[in-house]
């Protein structure tokens, strides 16, 4: 069994002191579930059979607790650097719960391809559940019929070529309005997460009800508070909750990430419950070549007697993860790319030289731009190696049990597939800790999954449904940011790459950056 460290051990008492927990009752429970441990230990030796089936191999446990006292904050780092000591696949337990990582692309085949059928599923978690309804939308859905019509709406009425191309008006304005709110600031410190999630949501938003953010505006600034409810629902969602691991304990809330989940949804509930309602009572709302936003074919559908029906519940299911999975995965990847931009100047000059090329420095960006744009296509995928938004994915549940790498994967566990740690493997990348847009200029991978050695947003049916729209808006944001502004970080400061781990790889530390003037023609910028 591997030695946890003293930053591995404070992370069980860290995660009861930073959440607002009585912290008596939760030594009592503590001490309480080692002395069990203690005391079962040789009993749970004893009772192992030589006949139970062949699971992976992994450090041995603590009875009752599994190996939850030895976890770090840093989960992708831990679990890379456990598949050294236990190989590519791995197993531990959390509680009574099984989870299995493996850590090459020949194993994530494995889950994600050749047996896609069987790990089609998710274990709902309780903060998951609360936020999603109990699994009513497409990112926690069990794999079903349910689950499949809502992804065939998604793709081929929100994400199809010709909506997207209906909808190029409302990113280009959006973009515009972004360009210009950070021209008034030239000189000052800008906030890159704030300005890219605000244009996201923005543009979001308008494709899916058309104008909301400016009729969602009335009673306050809509992009503010969809941005604080957004990253407090992305918090809850990667936090390590007692809850899950100890059924038993579910009623106490220990953590308080079913109340604050709660709160949240509440939140967005109302932002959500006011658009619908609105738009029940108008019931005219069209875009301008007379095809209907997608609010609309969704309320089109609402009580239908048939296999397409939806009620409200599901609808605010659907929209929530447009709004919230649609803003964060973006945001947060425009900001790692500016990150290591600002820290690669020679990355920077060649981003900016073929921008000047191809757009010119007499003109601004326009998405019919972005297809010639290949060195910042490329440094967009090198970010996307070194910095994958979900470094696990969303984690798999077998629906039966099954093999893997000559081992048996039990039904019902969880299973990670470590993207991060892939991607970062030196086996299968020359330098791969060195940020190198080059090598994408070589091997021209795109993001669908079809090479198991870059698969940032997934593979197979449970690949991101919203690549096609973010693809667009990460090129179209940065081409317009890098060609528009020179970017240097305040004075005194350093480069900071840190990550904090959560459902999302996310900077540590938000990225502030100062803009100074790049174009000559100061009305390029209104």
């Amino acid at each position: 069994m591997s030695q946890p460290n003293n930053h591995m051990v404070s992370w069980w008492w860290e995660m009861s002191n930073n959440n607002n927990i009585n912290l008596a009752l939760c030594i009592i429970i503590t001490l309480t579930l080692l002395i069990l441990a203690i005391l079962w230990f040789k009993f749970t030796l004893s009772t192992s059979s030589n006949g139970a089936p062949s699971l992976p191999p992994g450090p041995y446990s603590l009875p009752i607790v599994g190996y939850l006292p030895f976890l770090g904050p840093d989960l992708h780092k831990q679990f890379t650097n456990m598949a050294r000591t236990y190989g590519p696949i791995f197993k531990f337990y959390v509680g009574s719960k099984l989870h299995v990582v493996v850590n090459t692309p020949d194993l994530a085949k494995i889950v994600v391809r050749d047996q896609d059928e069987i790990f089609a599923n998710h274990n709902l978690t309780v903060a998951a559940s609360i936020i999603t309804y109990g699994g009513q939308d497409i990112a926690w859905a069990q794999n079903n019929a349910h689950w499949r019509n809502l992804r065939k709406m998604f793709v081929h009425e929100v994400l199809s070529n010709k909506n997207l191309d209906a909808c190029s008006p409302f990113r280009r304005n959006e973009v515009r309005k972004t360009i210009k709110n950070v021209y008034c600031k030239i000189g000052t410190k800008v906030n890159i997460s704030e300005i890219s999630f605000s244009t996201e949501a923005n543009v979001v938003t308008n494709m899916v009800w058309e104008n909301s953010a400016n009729h969602g505006a009335k009673d306050g600034h809509l992009g503010v508070e969809l941005q604080k409810v957004v990253s407090k629902i992305v918090e809850l969602l990667g936090k390590p909750n007692m809850s899950d691991y100890f059924p038993s304990l579910a009623w106490f809330d220990l953590q308080g990430v079913e109340r604050d989940m709660k709160a949240q949804l509440k939140k967005i509930d109302r932002i959500l419950e006011r658009i619908i309602d609105d738009r029940i009572k108008s019931n005219t709302k069209r875009l301008e070549n007379g095809k209907k936003d997608f609010l609309q074919i969704l309320l089109d559908l609402k009580d239908q007697e048939d296999a397409t029906s939806l009620n409200l519940i599901q609808i605010k299911a659907l929209l929530q993860d447009i709004m919230v999975a649609g803003t964060e995965t973006t945001t947060t990847m425009i900001e790692w790319a500016m990150a290591e931009v600002l820290n690669n100047h020679n990355v920077m000059k060649k981003v900016q030289d073929e921008l000047d090329d191809i757009v010119g420095v007499n003109n601004v960006v326009e998405e019919s731009h972005l297809p010639k744009l290949k060195y910042l296509d490329a440094t967009i995928k090198e970010t996307s190696r070194l910095h994958p938004v979900a470094p696990f994915l969303v984690p798999r549940s077998p629906s039966k049990t099954c093999n893997i790498g000559g081992y048996t994967i039990l039904k019902g566990c969880n299973v990670f597939v470590n993207v991060w740690s892939i991607q970062r493997d030196p086996r299968y990348w020359d330098d791969p800790l060195v940020f190198n847009p080059e090598r994408f200029l070589t091997n021209h991978w795109d993001y669908n999954g079809n090479n198991l050695k870059f698969f940032p947003f997934g593979s197979g049916r449970r690949v991101c449904p919203g690549l096609p729209l973010g693809e667009k808006m990460l090129m179209y944001v940065l081409a317009s940011l890098l060609h528009s502004f020179d970017w240097s970080l305040p004075v005194g400061e350093e480069h900071d790459l840190s990550e904090k781990f959560g459902i999302t790889l996310k900077k540590r530390n938000p990225l502030i950056a100062i803009p100074s003037q790049r174009l000559p023609d100061a009305n390029l910028y209104m």
